[in-house]
């Protein structure tokens, strides 16, 4: 039987200040993309954030989809 599919998205930008996860411009987040698992999306996630490790105020997170999409999922 296959994995089971759970949705992931990677997003990241510009925080508005180091203290907080509000975004300064949010019509420049970065979209990365979706995933079918997490471990697929944490590895988009780690070569994201090292790529920007030079700049403080950006971040990377990984947003649980399928939580949103149906509460219940694991």
């Amino acid at each position: 039987m296959a994995d089971q599919q759970l949705l992931h998205l990677v997003i990241g930008g510009e925080m508005a200040d180091l203290a907080g996860a509000q975004f300064k411009d949010i019509k420049k987040i970065d979209l990365v993309g979706a995933y079918g698992s997490y471990a697929e999306a944490e590895k988009v996630w780690r070569e994201k954030a090292q790529s920007t490790v030079d700049n403080a105020l950006m971040r990377y997170f990984i947003i649980h989809a399928h939580k949103l999409i149906t509460p219940s999922a694991a």
